[in-house]
């Protein structure tokens, strides 16, 4: 059952006080915390092994609202208060069917059906943003830039910045997975050591793909389909060194009659 609307709290809350009104025992002590946070008005907390370490995930009865790295729990809950001004507390028993989701996006040998977010307080940009982050596969990593054209807002690449800088639940949305158009391991809230961390679990080799920006090596081509790709998309990694051409830019690439795969969507050149 999906958590009621904003709009039905308050009714809610009335049905309940006339319901214990009548009531000569106590009501547990752990009723109003659950009730508030099924309505999503706080939140508890579990804690999980992630790919780098321990991973904080908190929730509410709208969905995952924040995850934090490591195991600090009591400056996890001051940040998050902070941030959300919605109290957070350990999980008694977190819901078995939120741990499997947790579990299966953290797990590539694992598919089901993705947990929901409570993203409130995020503009409708940031949110597509973040969704549009949601579908660079594990292991694979895209430009800013492509965030910003997959959007249609080509210009917008600081604004992409901007909005995965407040991702309130990093690594399950996975914007680690966005960097810098040069190749660079830029913008992560949590370090970019953290980040290095993730993509080489996620099976991606960071120090390949800072070389490769160094090198100016945007994008992948082959010389049989002569079709190019980002250096990571699963097509540009079954190209034999045999067949492999490198691209400095879109421009390059067209000039030498590639075009762009449609998996992994490269830009192409402006007509």
């Amino acid at each position: 059952m999906n958590p009621p609307d904003t709009h039905d709290i308050g009714g809610g809350w009335r049905e309940l006080a006339e319901g214990l009104h009548g009531l000569r025992a106590e009501p547990p002590a752990t009723l109003r915390p659950a009730v508030l946070e099924r309505v999503g008005l706080a939140d508890a907390y579990l804690t999980v092994d992630g790919p780098a370490g321990p991973l904080l995930v908190a929730f509410n009865g709208r969905g995952i609202s924040a995850t934090a790295p490591g195991s600090d729990e009591a400056a996890f809950a001051e940040r998050f208060q902070a941030r959300f001004r919605r109290p957070l507390r350990p999980a008694d028993r977190p819901p078995a069917r939120l741990v499997a989701q947790v579990r299966r996006l953290l797990d590539p040998d694992r598919r089901g059906t993705p947990p929901r977010y409570d993203l409130r307080g995020t503009s409708a940009f940031e949110q597509a943003v973040l969704a549009k982050a949601q579908e660079i596969p594990r292991g694979q990593v895209r430009p800013y830039a492509w965030v910003a054209g997959e959007l249609g807002q080509p210009a917008a690449v600081r604004a992409v910045g901007a909005a995965l800088g407040r991702n309130p639940i990093p690594v399950l949305i996975p914007c680690h997975r966005v960097v810098g158009s040069d190749g660079r391991l830029t913008g992560y809230a949590w370090g970019v050591g953290y980040k290095r961390a993730l993509l080489a679990a996620e099976g991606a080799d960071p120090e390949e793909l800072e070389r490769l920006g160094r090198r100016g090596t945007r994008f992948y081509g082959s010389d049989t389909t002569r079709i190019y790709c980002y250096p990571t998309c699963v097509h540009a990694r079954r190209v034999t060194d045999r067949h492999l051409l490198r691209f400095g830019g879109v421009a390059e690439a067209a000039a030498a009659g590639y075009r762009p795969c449609r998996v992994c969507r490269p830009p192409a050149l402006a007509r």
